[in-house]
């Protein structure tokens, strides 16, 4: 499907399909319509009408209506003008373009109408990164899949050129981004007897190496014993896959001594059982999810790459299932991590937090000014913070307030909960330096925090990201699809980044 979106529109614009936008405005106990920048030809049209009047302009709601030549006008309701938000915008295009897609070949957008804010160039980028997440769909393993060929949007105004060009601009960069964040959906919705962490850091290994600027290196099971990274190695220990962590760097061309190193850690569970705490089977399922934070990551980092972005960037990704044989790790073993603490390990389930603790390490050892990781590490998170929202806790407040900014920046839900003193006593060991686990079920998602901590050191600004809630799509947005991955908060992390 081609859209056009059409800037400066004053006359009919030949297409099957015209979107403009309507708003409502309040007269007393009434509502009046008040249309967005519409042709005079379109006004005309609609005025002729006899049923024009119930359009009000209200939020969700649409009008349709036919020019002389047969082109259908859509009128968009997007409710008081001065309220409108990004997200609003973003939501009802979604919504629209779900509505359209498939019954028309192409369509125009008149642009003047829906612009947010008086701010144009955002307003671009808002409906361009909508439309291009709503176009997202897995159906590769659907026998009767008809080609998808994706939406295309081109600008088109009377305006001189280098008036658009930031407006092409927007559209090039939204496009970049959001095709970043349907990788990593795609990475996430692959089934486990496809992605395991040997395939996963094959596909990683040729997609990054596409993309000027980025060196790989890919560790397997003997460099991470040479790196005694024994944690990651016992949760891999029951697996029939090696062992991957993947190692990315992003530089970019120009680099002095202020330019920031920011890195990103993520979890790469491509399945995970439990181990011997073994889960129940309606646990088990959807357990292909469990490397989401790696690919949100990734996303995030590939985003970040193509884009030319000003920082150096580091991706850590630590891969593997957590599976059950006779090698398998046992709940009551001790381990010790490569930093050297041990730790008792009483919840295989648990899993998770040790992989990262080895990777978080392994990462501090680069010297970034900051890390930030991602993980689906507790079923507590969705209990704190609900199944929409992400929970960021860290020992940097300052990091913190700033990946809360960049949230805000992109629509994300993003919360803070606390590291308490209590919840580090909590996770010490009476035969280790640490447990796996708190005494009680309370507060799991902040103690599992708590643990991650200890894995920090020289004092490296962090934030850890749980997307238990948030990685699985619970369909509360238009714009990701009802069941799958969501590829939330690899926006928030593009932003914080950009920004850094």
């Amino acid at each position: 499907m081609k859209i056009d979106l059409n800037l400066n529109a004053q006359s009919h614009s030949a297409s099957e399909l015209v979107l403009v936008a309507g708003y409502e405005k309040n007269d007393g106990d009434s509502k009046k319509l008040v249309n967005g920048l519409w042709p005079k030809e379109y006004q005309a049209a609609f005025n002729n009408l006899m049923n024009s009047k119930t359009f009000t302009g209200s939020t969700g709601s649409k009008f349709c209506f036919s020019l002389e030549d047969g082109t259908t006008v859509m009128a968009v309701g997007l409710g008081d003008k001065k309220k409108l938000t990004y997200e609003a915008l973003r939501k009802e295009i979604s919504t629209i373009y779900s509505s359209i897609k498939g019954s028309y070949s192409e369509a125009v957008l008149d642009l003047d109408g829906f612009k947010v804010k008086g701010n144009l160039e955002k307003t671009v980028y808002t409906i361009s990164e909508s439309i291009y997440l709503t176009d997202y769909s897995f159906d590769k393993y659907l026998s009767d899949t008809k080609e998808n060929k994706l939406t295309k949007l081109v600008l088109s105004s009377k305006e001189k050129k280098n008036k658009t060009k930031k407006l092409e601009q927007s559209i090039s960069k939204a496009q970049i981004v959001m095709s970043s964040v349907n990788f990593a959906r795609d990475l996430v919705n692959e089934p486990p007897n496809v992605l395991n962490s040997e395939t996963y850091a094959k596909i990683i290994e040729k997609d990054a190496k596409k993309i000027k600027g980025v060196k790989v290196k890919v560790l397997g099971k003997s460099q991470l014993q040479k790196e005694n990274a024994n944690l990651f190695l016992s949760v891999n220990a029951g697996s029939a896959y090696e062992p991957k962590l993947v190692h990315l760097t992003y530089t970019p061309s120009k680099v002095t001594s202020k330019t920031k190193h920011i890195a990103l850690v993520g979890k790469g569970l491509t399945f995970d059982t439990g181990g011997y705490s073994l889960k129940p089977s309606g646990s088990m399922a959807n357990m292909k999810f469990d490397m989401a934070g790696s690919a949100t990551v990734y996303g995030a980092f590939r985003a970040i790459a193509e884009s030319g972005a000003k920082a150096v960037v580091t991706c850590v990704l630590g891969m593997t299932d957590n599976a059950v044989n006779e090698k398998a790790t046992m709940p009551d073993s001790i381990v010790k991590a490569r930093n050297g603490k041990t730790v008792e390990i009483l919840n295989t389930d648990a899993e998770g937090r040790l992989v990262l603790a080895d990777c978080l390490d392994y990462t501090c050892d680069l010297k970034p000014d900051a890390i930030i990781d991602a993980a689906t590490l507790t079923g507590a998170c969705l209990v704190a913070v609900g199944s929409e929202t992400c929970a960021v806790l860290g020992n940097n407040q300052k990091l913190i307030n700033s990946l809360l900014k960049s949230a805000n920046n992109t629509d994300e839900y993003m919360w803070q909960l606390p590291i308490i003193p209590e919840f580090h006593k909590d996770i010490k060991s009476p035969i280790a330096d640490l447990k796996n686990i708190g005494g009680s079920r309370f507060g799991g998602t902040a103690k599992a925090a708590a643990f991650l901590e200890n894995f920090i050191k020289d004092d490296i600004a962090w934030a850890h990201l749980d997307i238990a809630g948030i990685g699985d799509s619970q369909g509360h947005l238009p714009y990701c699809p009802k069941k799958g991955a969501s590829g939330l908060v690899v926006r928030s992390l593009v932003d914080y980044i950009e920004n850094a």
